[in-house]
């Protein structure tokens, strides 16, 4: 895809690392087009059902690359946001894997993964208003769905870096690992999700996503529609024969 964009296929993972580490993996408009097209093609493969975002060198991102910004070039895509993500994530599922920083930018590319692995030495914030910008790219309005209101506003306002283990005690990162494990634990935590049936495991996280905002006098309404191609799919077939005859289930993705 790209030089500072690596993609590895490990089964039915797909496996995108970031790798400017002398930049600490910050966002450049050239990185963010290769994203794109790296979850597009994600997207398209039927062999492929769980995704990981990560970042070599020690980093996951330092958020936007501020000599691509004063040159004139924003690593932010028309429908797709910063790092080709934040606007438009993929309907299958992304975990970010995160060491050392995620910052700005790259804190709004994790919360727009659907699951977080992090290190305890592992630092989030948003401290764009320290620059005198603004978390534009989706930070303000999702942080504050997954951790306590007041909080979130406090790191909103001040600027402040939230320390991974107080992450995962607001419940904002799924798995805590020691400083170096967070890809491997993501690896164990993608291969319990791509277990599972891809269709399924896509209308469950549509669903999940959406229903938040979903009126309590029309959800099974909402939901109805999406769920009933599931239970008529030859995945839902193939996993009531698979438990009947106690084998693991072949999925086909329909």
């Amino acid at each position: 895809m790209s030089e500072t964009l690596q993609l590895e296929t490990r089964g039915n993972i797909l496996l995108i690392t970031l790798n400017r580490p002398e930049a600490r993996n910050a966002m450049d408009f050239e990185t963010a087009t290769a994203m794109a097209a790296a979850l597009d093609q994600f997207e398209s493969r039927d062999d492929l059902s769980v995704a990981i975002l990560t970042g070599a060198g020690g980093t996951f991102c330092s958020g936007m690359d501020l000599k691509g910004f004063l040159a004139g070039k924003r690593p932010s895509l028309p429908g797709r946001g910063f790092g080709g993500l934040t606007e438009a994530p993929p309907r299958k599922v992304l975990i970010a894997a995160v060491e050392g920083y995620a910052l700005a930018g790259g804190f709004e590319m994790a919360l727009a993964c659907d699951l977080i692995v992090a290190s305890k030495a592992a630092k989030f914030g948003l401290p764009e208003v320290k620059r005198g910008l603004v978390a534009g790219a989706g930070g303000l309005m999702r942080l504050p769905r997954r951790m306590p209101y007041h909080v979130a506003m406090e790191y909103a306002l001040t600027g402040n870096m939230l320390g991974a283990e107080q992450a995962h005690a607001y419940g904002l990162v799924n798995r805590l690992t020691e400083p170096g494990q967070a890809l491997e634990a993501a690896l164990a935590l993608a291969a319990e999700v791509g277990a599972n049936g891809p269709m399924a495991v896509a209308v469950s996280k549509q669903i999940v996503s959406e229903s938040t905002d979903w009126p309590a006098a029309e959800m099974f309404e909402r939901q109805r529609p999406i769920v009933a191609p599931v239970f008529s799919s030859a995945d839902a077939r193939e996993g009531a024969a698979a438990f009947a005859e106690k084998r693991k289930p072949v999925w086909t993705g329909k």
